[in-house]
């Protein structure tokens, strides 16, 4: 049983001093077939431990569902983890951030109108307690106190950067020591944050990617006794839909991580192998401008987001190698990839015409919130009647994210959040035309104060200043495609469409899906969703896990909000493309 312990200024395991060299690796965000692949890579750079969040919203997506299975089996994510010989580090939030949709809050929390998200807010609390006693007794047999790997477990996630509030982390460090966590706990919070994210008798980490000393140094004085650990060192960056790939020297971040060690503090690498946001669960950000995270979480990070490992890979394993014992054994070369070919697309699926297979419709006087339809991600699509012919304004109080108007089936424009747009003017042909706004949720917000981010059209619908009324909402989650009516594609399409076609594989394995020419929409590959595709980059291209594929025929499915592309054609590519790296 290896024990963290802390003494004095130091940690120590078995008694003996102990260095925490760990790296980030969240199993929610890798197919599980490659978990153990991963944790391979991360021993023989050298590290000692990985770290994971724990995505709640995933975890219970619904108050009276719970889920620890498949692609979410934490428990034995953990247990591979040990069997690489491997401690972990566990970050169950329940506000994670992580670029990840709601920071991991899920959405059914926002259907209470007034709750106060991280907060001594009873309804708040009654959720978080409820999830933690299902999510905590399946871990207990794997926390190092009982012989697991799970060394210590983070209270919430960077706390002093939203709130003052020490009593809900000491609430939260209450229920976790209740709920038989007893194993050494620790907050996180970038340094300027200390003083208002730490808790009394819990270990103080900071976060922080430069100035290693100076960071330690302010850790330091906030905690004047105790381990030193940067619990984030970001050694690279999320990228945004609109802004450029985000990359740092390898060089440069070996050069930090060594200026950090040399300091005698432990350190957890944020990220070690970032992986895909698959599906819509990337996050935003909201600092007066909403911000929408792309799909590829690929971060930068010494592995890349297929798994490979990249020059900051060997750089840092050169560095920790300095100050720990590095594996003798060789670091595996790339893995083989799809041959690359062209695949047509022969099969074309309305949206508007396959409405009752994707969702029901509910009527209400005004738009309802996708938190008021149970609906956690995808998009909504509302329709009302014009009462009136001619040119109209049409004001909304809020666009929460995309909306896209139609009117009698032709798109007039589109409405985005990130544009501060909420108005657009167009002519209707007749009275009685039928109004269509179909609204894309492209994240909820993870991280600051707009956190309560209510999708859809949360408010009024305004035509040339009346209120309109009269709605029907029919949320369109896009979890099910198997009822979609495809036929045999005709002439030019106006989207949005679903186009369906199939390539065949001898050998299932990683490969990339490019859309040169498509503008907007979504990619699943045997009914296993990718992710966005969208022609503002920076990302062009989706990663393909080789275990969603298998010998013979695949499936790929694109959805296309716009006018199709002509060609009705994607690539399979051994290679991504991220974007333009900023200069």
């Amino acid at each position: 049983m290896s024990v963290l312990q802390i003494d004095g200024d130091d940690f120590t395991l078995d008694g003996e001093p102990f260095r925490i060299i760990s790296g980030g690796l969240h199993y929610f965000r890798v197919h599980p077939d490659q978990w153990a692949d991963r944790l391979r890579k991360a021993r023989l750079m050298g590290l000692n431990t990985v770290e994971t969040y724990v995505p709640w919203n995933l975890h219970q997506p619904r108050p009276d569902v719970f889920r620890l299975d498949a692609e979410l089996d934490l428990p034995a994510f953990l247990d591979l983890a040990a069997a690489e010989g491997l401690h972990v580090l566990l970050r169950p939030g329940p506000y994670i951030c992580a670029e990840w949709e709601g920071g991991g809050l899920p959405s059914w929390l926002l259907a209470e109108p007034d709750i106060r998200l991280r907060s001594q807010d009873p309804a708040y609390l009654r959720a978080v307690e409820a999830y933690f006693e299902q999510l905590l007794p399946p871990l207990l047999d794997r926390l190092a106190t009982r012989g697991g790997p799970v060394l210590a477990v983070q209270v919430e996630n960077e706390f002093g950067a939203y709130s003052d509030e020490t009593t809900h982390l000491a609430h939260l460090a209450d229920l976790l020591r209740r709920l038989g966590v007893d194993v050494p706990l620790f907050t996180c919070d970038q340094p300027a944050d200390l003083a208002r994210g730490a808790l009394p008798g819990v270990l103080a980490t900071a976060n922080f990617g430069s100035r290693s000393r100076e960071g330690i140094a302010a850790l330091r004085a906030h905690q004047p006794t105790g381990p030193l650990m940067c619990t984030e060192f970001w050694i690279g960056w999320f990228d945004r839909w609109g802004g450029h790939h985000v990359v740092r020297d390898p060089a440069q971040a070996a050069q930090e991580l060594d200026d950090l060690l040399s300091t005698g503090a432990s350190v957890n690498l944020y990220m070690f192998h970032g992986g895909t946001s698959f599906g819509f669960t990337n996050g935003a950000n909201d600092k007066h401008t909403y911000r929408p995270t792309v799909g590829s979480y690929d971060y930068d990070a010494p592995l890349d987001e297929a798994g490979e490992p990249t020059a900051k890979y060997h750089a840092f394993r050169e560095v920790i190698a300095k100050y720990a014992p590095v594996p003798a054994e060789p670091v595996p070369g790339p893995a083989p990839k799809l041959p690359a070919t062209t695949v047509t697309l022969t099969d074309s699926a309305p949206l508007f015409a396959n409405l009752p297979a994707l969702g029901t419709a509910v009527t209400s006087e005004r738009p309802l919130t996708m938190e008021q339809l149970r609906q956690d991600f995808g998009y909504v699509l509302y329709k009302a009647i014009l009462p009136t012919a001619g040119p109209v304004l049409l004001e909304l109080d809020d666009v929460r994210d995309r909306a896209q108007v139609f009117v009698d089936g032709q798109p007039v424009g589109v409405l985005e959040r990130e544009s501060h747009e909420r108005a657009i003017a167009f002519t209707v042909p007749r009275a009685g035309s039928v109004l269509r706004l179909l609204v894309e949720n492209q994240g909820r917000v993870n991280y600051g104060q707009e956190m309560h981010d209510r999708k859809g059209l949360p408010g009024r619908v305004l035509l040339d200043g009346v209120e309109l009324t009269g709605w029907t909402n029919r949320p369109l989650p896009l979890s099910d495609l198997g009822g979609l009516a495809f036929a045999p594609t005709g002439g030019p399409a106006v989207g949005p469409v679903f186009h369906r076609g199939t390539f065949r594989v001898e050998e299932p394995a990683d490969t990339f899906v490019h859309l040169p020419g498509w503008t907007k929409g979504n990619v699943w590959v045997n009914g296993f969703h990718l992710g966005r595709h969208w022609s503002r980059g920076p990302q062009r291209s989706l990663y393909v896990p080789g275990p969603v594929l298998r010998p013979g025929p695949n499936e790929i499915v694109v959805l296309e909000l716009h006018a199709g592309h002509f060609a009705r054609t994607v690539e399979l590519r051994e290679q991504p493309d991220l974007g333009p790296t900023e200069e």
